[in-house]
């Protein structure tokens, strides 16, 4: 994502306010400081977060962030039509939003299991305790349900096979890239 947001997006160059969901620390400390960026970090539970919210509800206004940033988090979230539905309240029309989560290219649909309702139900259908899901090509489709317009940018492929083995990059995991109208 960083790499992605370095060389294909105005994240550098243009005066945003950022909302970033569930920060990851490495990035959160590479953007925070940009002077051209008013950097918010929210997230339910996570200590580096500045702003205490759920995703689902969250507690900022319609329309405040030109950029977001939401990166392996609505697997988490057992509602995810609803998280979805909060990013793109919070984004400004015109703005755009990094919304990755992991996708198996070999699944055309999302699998999910109402009765995997505990973490070890969840752990044996979805590989993980705190995954709700398992996302399938119909990601993009859950995206644009919300009103996003979703470019998937194949990125890694464009890269060199260096710049791949460095940051240790996955070849299947594409950039979903969503605007608000």
């Amino acid at each position: 994502m960083w790499l992605y947001l370095k060389h294909k997006t105005n994240i550098f160059s243009k005066e945003l306010k950022v909302l970033h969901f569930a920060p990851e620390r490495c990035v959160q400390e590479l953007l925070k400081p940009l002077p051209n960026i008013d950097y918010v970090s929210a997230d339910l539970a996570s200590v580096l977060a500045m702003v205490k919210t759920d995703i689902t509800e969250m507690s900022f206004e319609d329309h405040i962030f030109d950029v977001v940033l939401c990166n392996h988090v609505l697997e988490h979230i057992p509602d995810d039509h609803q998280a979805i539905k909060e990013l793109y309240r919070v984004l400004k029309p015109g703005g755009w939003a990094i919304i990755q989560s992991p996708v198996r290219p070999s699944m055309e649909k999302t699998f999910e299991d109402p009765e995997a309702d505990t973490p070890e139900k969840r752990l044996k259908a979805y590989d993980q305790v705190d995954h709700f899901r398992t996302y399938g090509r119909d990601y993009k489709d859950r995206l644009e349900r919300a009103g996003f317009l979703v470019k998937v940018d194949e990125y890694v492929k464009e890269l060199p096979e260096e710049t791949v083995k460095k940051y240790n990059l996955m070849l299947l995991e594409n950039i979903y890239y969503c605007t608000k109208p």
